[in-house]
């Protein structure tokens, strides 16, 4: 078997066109056309069909897409001398997603991290989207950090890290502003949640019920940046990690909860084809580090 054509399914996998493959491969289009063809005779298999003006992947070709790239990464580690780490001279584009809560309080230290390290690295930090959850294993991200691990695949190393303790961001002069805010308090005030989803109950609804309250959500929102802006109004108050969260204005206070309630544990995951990656090995230990620091032992909320 020509070894060959797994590089040529992996670059047609991930551009889903002969043009873009035959760019990333240094080869002209009719060359790659002409693996695109053996690969259709050796698996039996269409491989991408056109679609309008596009091309996609059949249904074999996207069960294949994942090992495909493993494999040709780890035949290029295999082919590639082994060297010291040098963060002088690293050069490289790493690509780190983060849940939104993380972006503020981890992409500071880890941008100021890299920059003093690591002069040429570049980070690309993205934000979580929910269309897409094989970022890892098609190589398009390099680490993600999170809340939950980044899938359930063999492939995917994932570290557990502390959880951080929920508390009530609440406007200074709201009903709520006090030392010690009571559940009746809580049920008293209007919310905006931060959620992705359509629904408007979580921990906190449950926790409230248990003591015959229910509370109102005004709104929801997708980003902690909003719902702090929205806070700072004294319209709603919102419950957020009490350090994964972004830096708030002079008139907002954190106040502790009637109860306890914290995030899911905070996780960092990458994809097991890194392992021996020296740079990789860097970038992901300096990020869980970085997040480890980040959820030490927890402070008071403010008063």
């Amino acid at each position: 078997m020509d070894l060959n054509l797994l590089t040529g399914l992996d670059a047609l996998l991930e551009h889903r066109s002969v043009q873009g493959a035959a760019a990333q491969l240094h080869l002209t289009q009719p060359a790659v056309s002409r693996i695109l063809a053996r690969l259709r005779a050796s698996t039996g298999d269409e491989i991408l069909v056109r679609n309008g003006r596009h091309m996609v992947p059949t249904a074999r070709a996207l069960e294949l897409r994942d090992e495909v790239r493993d494999l040709v990464t780890r035949a290029g580690a295999v082919l590639t001398p082994a060297r010291d780490l040098d963060l002088t001279t690293l050069s490289r584009v790493f690509t780190v997603r983060l849940h939104d809560s993380f972006l503020a309080a981890l992409g500071p230290p880890l941008v100021r991290a890299v920059a003093d390290t690591a002069p040429g690295v570049v980070l690309r930090l993205v934000g979580e989207d929910q269309g897409e959850s094989r970022e890892l294993s098609r190589g398009a991200v390099d680490v993600t950090v999170g809340c939950v691990p980044a899938s359930e695949s063999a492939s995917i190393v994932t570290r557990t890290l502390g959880t951080d303790p929920m508390v009530l961001i609440v406007a200074e002069g709201h009903p709520a502003d006090v030392a010690q805010p009571t559940a009746e308090q809580l049920a008293g005030a209007l919310f905006v949640d931060v959620s992705r989803d359509e629904g408007t109950t979580g921990p906190i609804d449950r926790l409230l019920a248990e003591r015959g309250l229910s509370r109102r959500v005004v709104a929801t929102v997708p980003t902690v940046a909003a719902a702090i802006a929205i806070a700072a109004t004294g319209v709603a108050v919102t419950v957020l990690p009490q350090r994964l969260r972004d830096p708030m204005p002079a008139r907002l206070r954190s106040r502790p909860l009637p109860f306890p309630l914290t995030t899911p544990p905070a996780t960092v995951s990458w994809h097991r084809r890194h392992a021996g990656d020296p740079a990789h090995t860097w970038l992901r230990d300096l990020t869980t580090n970085l997040v480890a620091d980040i959820l030490g032992p927890a402070k008071p909320p403010t008063e």
